[in-house]
């Protein structure tokens, strides 16, 4: 794209992020899934790398959260609380630490290693203690203003009502939900006839934004507390969790020191497989600085610190454009029609290719040819197209027409009675054939080898 494209891109990306933003932090709502809005979340930052000179203040990459609701008192946070940059390869990652290499000097560069934790799938908070005390706890909101929630976070055992220590203390951290404690509530909902929750960190954030705090109380929120922003002298921010232990708060035991990238990549790997061992909800690892003097020098660019990263695990859900529709013949001669994309990867797998199952899906679904779409892998194994997304439109896209005639023996097609199907009625139909052949070689049928 050229810069005239990318701009257009970049003013209809921020339009459709703003919008999902709003309905996941603001009204607890979502429409699509969080990897599909972190994927245009990810095409809209490495537009934006591109041409900096098109990045401006109110673009969703400089931002953080949603604005406070208005039934909360406000609240403006010490500093700011910020947010993180997204990566999702080993590539993305080699790629930060040259970024940030390139700010230090070779002693710095020889100093740097890393702190990894578990990226909850929760609601970030902020606690202020004065004289040993819980005076506030809130929300971060936009990141410089955020919601007094105090009475509901006092509801949440993991989270000390007091601590050993009399000077002001300001620490953060985030408030989730456990995946059985989810189950149970959806349960309730189930029996009740009301709609089931779509995931824990809805139920989290509903409940600390509930105005009654007997209804939080009832929700058994947990909490893990990941950073001290009061200064005790520490100097690296493995330091810091050792502190906040120390002080009474419940930090993650998972979370770990790593020497090296490398180390880092391991450490990923490994969660990667095992989350599924944990009572609660993570989307990746969150890798930062340990050194604290190197993270400050790096500095905040826009919503985000230099210094640190999301590392997420594979989506299972992005966004791509398709390119073209084209027909499948099928051995019992079904039409289907199967969307050509541009290639995405999705956990861990290049998808080229989403089938669209039949015409009354294309109508559905209001699928066009060059029409940005967000694509799954239905089951984890089949590529599915989710979600067209009208508001990215251009104007140059394509409405598909179901051919009359078979592509392969031009007999013409014939729509099935039972099914929303068009099919090619000709047995000898080399497409079908070879399709017949295909299916009598495979594993389920005769299994041949070679």
């Amino acid at each position: 794209m050229d810069k005239y494209q990318s701009q257009q891109r970049i003013n209809k990306l921020r339009e459709v992020i703003n919008h999902h933003r709003y309905l996941y932090h603001v009204l607890d709502k979502q429409e699509i899934s969080d990897s599909a809005l972190d994927s245009l979340k990810k095409e809209l930052f490495d537009i934006e790398q591109t041409y900096p000179e098109l990045i401006t203040e109110d673009s969703p990459t400089q931002r953080v959260g949603g604005k406070p609701l208005k039934e909360f008192k406000k609240i403006k946070h010490h500093q700011r609380m910020l947010s993180f940059n997204d990566s999702f390869s080993k590539e993305d990652m080699q790629d930060w630490q040259e970024r940030i290499s390139k700010l230090l000097t070779e002693k710095e560069k020889k100093e740097i290693d890393f702190y990894a934790e578990l990226k909850i799938d929760g609601l970030a908070i902020e606690l202020i203690y004065e004289d040993g005390f819980l005076k506030t706890g809130s929300t971060r909101g936009d990141g410089t203003i955020g919601e007094d929630i105090t009475q509901n976070l006092k509801t949440v055992e993991a989270i000390p009502l007091r601590i050993d220590e009399k000077r002001k203390v300001i620490v953060r951290g985030e408030v989730f939900i456990s995946k059985k404690e989810f189950d149970r509530i959806n349960k309730i909902q189930k029996e009740k006839g009301l709609p089931l929750y779509a995931n824990p960190r809805n139920i989290a954030a509903g409940s600390v934004r509930q105005l009654n705090p007997k209804i939080t109380a009832g929700r058994k929120l947990d909490s893990f507390v990941y950073d001290l922003v009061t200064d005790f002298g520490q100097q690296t921010h493995s330091e810091k969790h050792k502190i906040l232990k120390a002080l009474g708060f419940k930090i993650n035991k998972n979370n770990k020191y790593c020497k090296s990238l490398e180390d880092v990549l391991r450490f990923r790997e490994h969660w990667l497989k095992d989350r599924k061992g944990l009572d609660y909800e993570i989307d990746g690892v969150v890798v930062i600085i340990n050194n604290n003097k190197i993270f400050e020098k790096l500095g905040v660019v826009g919503k985000a610190p230099k210094g640190a990263i999301a590392f997420k695990f594979p989506q299972a859900q992005v966004h791509t454009k398709v390119l073209d529709i084209k027909i499948q013949i099928g051995r019992t001669g079904a039409m289907t029609p199967v969307a050509t994309l541009k290639p995405v990867q999705i956990s861990g797998i290049t998808i080229t290719r989403a089938t669209l199952h039949n015409e009354d899906e294309i109508k559905r679904l209001g699928v066009k040819i060059g029409d940005t779409v967000i694509v799954g892998r239905a089951g984890d194994v089949i590529p599915d197209i989710v979600k067209v997304l009208p508001e990215l439109r251009t104007g140059h896209e394509k409405n598909f027409k179901m051919p009359e005639k078979c592509p392969s023996c031009q007999t013409k097609l014939v729509r099935s009675k039972t099914e929303a199907l068009w099919r090619c009625p000709n047995h000898k139909c080399f497409a079908r054939q070879k399709r017949n052949f295909y299916h009598f070689v495979s594993k389920s049928a005769y299994d041949i080898d070679g």
